[in-house]
């Protein structure tokens, strides 16, 4: 098998070396993972969502193991950004793979620009994913159910960075082209599918939720049906690239994301079970691409047959 297959995509401005990217909140700010792998091999890093100021997170438990998944509700617990700025990013700037910042606000909208003029002014910020989905903060409503809302937000963060944006979408809603479409139009360079499902799991004995939260986000296996049906949803619609995410565990697993119209995938709760899952990922695709005489994976991106 003298093929080498090329691996390299595209997302923004980015030239990733390998579509394999870690999800945010699975992987911390990256130090905790030195031991199990080479970090240098993954095709990016996603760091743990920060805000503008810390957050201590919601109350425990915080997690809890569900059928082929997880339940969490840490509550975007976070040094804040200043913090981040000065402890997590001169690690994250030495491995030499592109580092991909997700921010969110607590209370208001305005707290992404600070943050996004803030990480613009960072060289080693190569992109930064707009986390307008996280589910566990304890609002009615998440930018993400409110296209226009979106909309809007994605535009203010546009006129004030020339960096690589990703904007991660919420699965709770009806129609997900609606929210993806409005990311395209608003200037994102790319969209996130799909951050948690809300789910709640109650202890029988106790009668009592097993999360502090009483609902907390669904992650793992049992969600990846869905979130595969999305990404094929989003791509039949959208021009900007999808990075897949919802339960991948294995190279077939992202395999199927690929096929549904993903041009790059991420690893979310798979790490906390198999830390070097991200690194036999990366060689399962390529053995995979030779093995099937594909000379370069964007052919796969797509190309379900229906």
């Amino acid at each position: 098998m003298g093929m080498n297959p090329n691996v390299q995509v595209i997302i923004g401005r980015l030239k990733l070396k390998n579509p394999v990217l870690v999800a945010s909140g699975t992987f911390g700010y990256a130090q905790e993972f030195t031991h199990f792998i080479d970090l240098k091999k993954l095709g990016a890093i996603v760091t743990k969502t920060i805000t503008l100021h810390p957050r201590k997170g919601n109350p425990a438990p915080r997690t809890c193991e569900t059928p082929a998944g997880m339940l969490n509700s840490i509550g975007l617990e976070n040094p804040g950004l200043e913090v981040f700025i000065q402890e997590k990013l001169p690690f994250l700037k030495k491995i030499g793979v592109p580092i991909i910042i997700s921010i969110a606000s607590e209370e208001d909208p305005e707290e992404f620009i600070v943050l996004v003029k803030r990480l613009t002014k960072i060289k080693e910020a190569s992109a930064i994913e707009l986390n307008i989905s996280c589910p566990n903060i304890g609002h009615k409503s998440l930018i993400a159910q409110d296209s226009k809302a979106a909309y809007n937000l994605i535009r203010a963060v546009r006129k004030v960075t020339t960096k690589t944006l990703i904007t991660k979408l919420s699965p709770n809603v009806t129609d997900i082209t609606e929210a993806a479409l409005a990311a395209q139009n608003a200037g994102s360079d790319a969209i996130s599918l799909i951050n948690t499902l809300t789910g709640m799991s109650i202890d029988v004995e106790t009668k009592k939720p097993r999360l502090s939260t009483i609902t907390g986000g669904l992650s793992g296996p049992a969600i990846r049906p869905i979130a595969v049906r999305m990404v094929w949803e989003v791509y039949q619609k959208i021009k900007i690239p999808i990075i897949g995410m919802g339960g991948i565990i294995d190279t077939f697993s992202a395999l199927e994301f690929f096929l549904a119209g993903a041009t790059a995938i991420a690893i979310g709760s798979a790490n906390f079970v198999q830390p070097r899952i991200t690194i036999e990922i990366i060689a399962g695709l390529k053995k995979y691409l030779a093995e099937n005489k594909i000379k370069d994976i964007r052919v796969l991106v797509g190309a379900l047959k229906v």
